[in-house]
């Protein structure tokens, strides 16, 4: 075999080709993570739910800001007119019939406390909608960023296997012309062998981060997906800048705007609970029938008393301490918050710095290697385990290269999780 014709076979096995697909797969969702995110947006049946009972949590201001419904109690009176007829109901032809409308009216400042508790609830409701998504979306990113790794590994591991036949039919050639013994054919259907036995497996590692991508979008299970094209640019290194970062996630972080809501709701919840020391009033007017005229009218006051003081600091005790609660939880997610920003950021760094070195230099002194191992190979000067160790080499910092980049995915998803949108 011609030299030129080797390095033609050599450079054909290890390009990436472009992958064209097929004209029914076009409309596909899995190219981008964009495509996926934009079908969850569509589907998801968890943030059609939250989004309702967000609208729920809407409707509860109106009415907590409602006065209780009035009462209208009618009393017939001497309905048989001292035995002089046969009782009746109609009140024009009883002794008399009284009327008493009431409306009771909390204490003053109780129902703009319970106003302002459902407005934080609402409040609450809205950003848990928007974490939701977070959440949704985050995990679509974290799977498409293994459903990348995975394929690009099938695929390199795809482009070492037809290496690997181009250096058993090299090895071949070289036995028979009695330059080279024949366990270097072995050894090369041996690797093969070994390559195959991996891509069965990732076949169904693919699979499953399908099944699993397809969950995530409620489609269903089997359905197909387009083969992972492009990632999004990491951002530059000068953007990920810790502070800066603090700051947007303590005002944009969905988990910690819905503990801060949670928390302002009970704040007013302990509020309204040190107006139970006041009485609510009831107010009420009376007037009584006589046959067909209305004679006499009354006015009511009702209020209750409250006596018994015992049970009313309890509510206190409890709504103090449930507001207290709430305030550790805040700080608690304020510093997980923080706590994972730090922790993702110095990741991504460390996987774009891997990316760098790997794609600026390894990968090509890689190639390089192999070069200079299979002309070696070819001149008589070295033995085939230096170009199996060539081709190793290749292979693993190809395969560094894609785990560098689903790595960058991934934590860039994990910082935009904290954050609460794109970065």
């Amino acid at each position: 075999m011609k030299r030129y014709g080797v390095w033609a076979v050599i450079a054909a096995a290890l390009a990436a080709p472009t992958c064209v697909m097929a004209q029914s797969a076009r409309y596909l969702p899995g190219a981008t993570v964009e495509s996926l995110l934009a079908v969850a947006r569509q589907n998801s049946p968890e943030l059609a739910a939250m989004r309702q009972e967000a609208i729920a949590a809407q409707a509860r201001i109106e009415q907590a800001d409602t006065l209780p419904d009035p009462r209208l109690r009618m009393e017939l009176q001497d309905v048989t007119r001292m035995g002089a007829q046969n009782p009746t109901l109609w009140p024009s032809d009883v002794g008399s019939t009284r009327y008493t409308f009431t409306q009771e009216f909390p204490w003053f400042g109780t129902r703009a406390l319970k106003k302002a508790q459902a407005e934080y609830a609402a409040q609450g409701a809205e950003t848990a909608v928007q974490g939701a998504w977070v959440d949704l979306a985050t995990r679509i990113k974290l799977s498409f960023a293994q459903w990348y790794y995975l394929y690009k590994s099938h695929h390199l591991n795809e482009e070492i296997l037809a290496l690997m036949q181009t250096l058993e039919q090299i090895a071949q050639v070289r036995y028979a012309a009695g330059l080279a013994p024949q366990q270097d054919a072995i050894r090369a259907q041996t690797e093969q062998t070994a390559i195959r036995a991996e891509l069965i497996g990732m076949e169904s590692e693919l699979q499953q981060a399908r099944i699993r991508l397809n969950g995530l979008l409620a489609r269903p299970m089997q359905a197909e997906l387009a083969q992972p094209q492009d990632l999004r640019p990491l951002p530059a290194v000068q953007t990920l800048d810790p502070q800066a970062l603090e700051q947007r996630a303590r005002a944009r972080n969905p988990q910690l705007a819905t503990e801060e809501a949670k928390l302002r709701a009970a704040d007013k919840g302990q509020e309204l609970a040190l107006k139970g020391r006041y009485p609510s009033i009831m107010l009420g007017i009376a007037p009584t029938q006589f046959q067909n005229e209305f004679k006499t009218w009354d006015l009511m006051l009702e209020m209750n008393i409250p006596l018994w003081q015992g049970s009313r600091r309890a509510q206190e005790r409890e709504s103090v301490a449930m507001a207290q609660a709430a305030r550790e939880r805040r700080d608690t997610a304020a510093n997980q918050l923080l706590s994972d920003l730090n922790e993702n950021i110095a990741a991504l760094r460390s996987a774009q710095q891997t990316e760098a070195i790997v794609s600026g230099s390894l990968l090509a002194q890689a190639e390089l290697t192999l070069q200079a191992a299979l002309a070696g190979y070819e001149a008589g000067k070295v033995d085939f385990a230096t170009v199996l160790d060539a081709q190793r080499q290749i292979r693993q910092a190809k395969l560094s290269r894609i785990k560098a980049q689903a790595e960058g995915q991934a934590r860039l998803a994990q910082i935009e999780r904290l954050l609460g949108e794109d970065l």
